[in-house]
């Protein structure tokens, strides 16, 4: 299929905190695009933009050429393509679905089955970046999928990410996205560990940053989460329960192969207890509260 604005007819499913700037690209690059969500007013600018509305993912389908969608939970990606009114019950053969939510390696295998039954091609895209990355289109995205396929979508993942790597075949932009959630998952809480150490020593943290940022120590999470967890801003880049079903995923794939993942699951249960304590839609860097809890440091004051 050639892809581009003036032959491709694109479909989104789900407009939250990422497919909302991940949608809203691909409007601007020109592409004609039918919507789904099941907050039809998280869309409404969207729709402004020149998007149509679709009452289904079914129905989504039956107006696009590839399909795109972003939404929570596993549960929720097998309803939207996978259920009586999903997307793929709305394919005609030669369409493509991609899937851009960090969902199971095993569920991405079914849907690329029941796809090709019905000559549909199914890619697995999941993302990184959070909201930032998602808004400027600098998004890392990990793809399974049939090679032609997946090189036929770059114009797709050029708009709305600035690296798409194919791992393999269907499954493997999933297991890529396990990596990925496994190496931020301890990242979170050395940062968060690291913050509390210079808080409680009476450094001003702003000056720490500018010294350990650019360093050895220095990551992703640390710089651009590192900041909102000292300015006490938690608002979700990415929501605390799904980084829990992320690690949730990881660590059933880890026991599946037979490995231990003793950091991994360490951060798992710290996120649970913040998700106890009412963060569940709160942002992942949140989590400096309840590692806050444990040592009784009022964080909130240092904010």
């Amino acid at each position: 299929m050639n892809i581009s604005p003036e032959t491709t007819r694109l479909g989104w499913i789900g407009t939250g905190v990422m497919g909302h700037s991940m949608c809203g690209h691909l409007i601007d690059a020109g592409y004609p695009m039918t919507i789904y969500s099941r907050t039809q007013s998280k869309a409404a600018d969207l729709l402004e933009k020149g998007a149509s509305w679709a009452d289904t993912p079914r129905a989504v389908a039956e107006a696009s050429d590839v399909v795109c969608s972003i939404v929570g939970f596993p549960a929720d990606v097998e309803e939207v393509l996978l259920g009586s009114t999903g997307a793929l019950a709305g394919c005609q053969a030669g369409n493509i679905l991609v899937d851009f939510t960090t969902s199971k390696p095993s569920l991405a295998v079914e849907i690329a089955e029941a796809a090709a039954a019905k000559q549909v091609e199914s890619v697995d895209a999941p993302v990184s970046g959070g909201d930032v990355g998602a808004r400027e289109a600098r998004l890392s995205i990990m793809i399974g999928g049939n090679k032609e396929v997946v090189d036929s979508l770059e114009p797709i993942f050029q708009t709305v990410g600035a690296k798409s790597v194919r791992q393999g075949g269907p499954g493997a932009g999933q297991h890529t996205k396990m990596v990925n959630q496994t190496l931020i998952a301890s990242n979170m809480v050395a940062v968060c560990e690291g913050l509390l150490y210079g808080y409680r020593a009476g450094l001003d943290l702003e000056t720490v940053m500018e010294s350990v940022s650019s360093g050895a120590a220095g990551s992703w999470s640390l710089s651009n989460l590192g900041s909102r967890m000292i300015a006490g801003n938690y608002d979700p880049g990415f929501f605390v329960e799904h980084f829990i079903k992320d690690m949730g995923i990881a660590l059933e794939e880890a026991r599946r192969m037979g490995i231990s993942l003793p950091g991994l699951a360490l951060a798992e249960q710290l996120y649970i207890g913040l998700a106890s304590q009412g963060h569940r839609r709160s942002g992942t860097q949140s989590l400096i509260l309840t590692l806050a809890k444990l040592s009784d440091v009022d964080w909130e004051k240092q904010a």
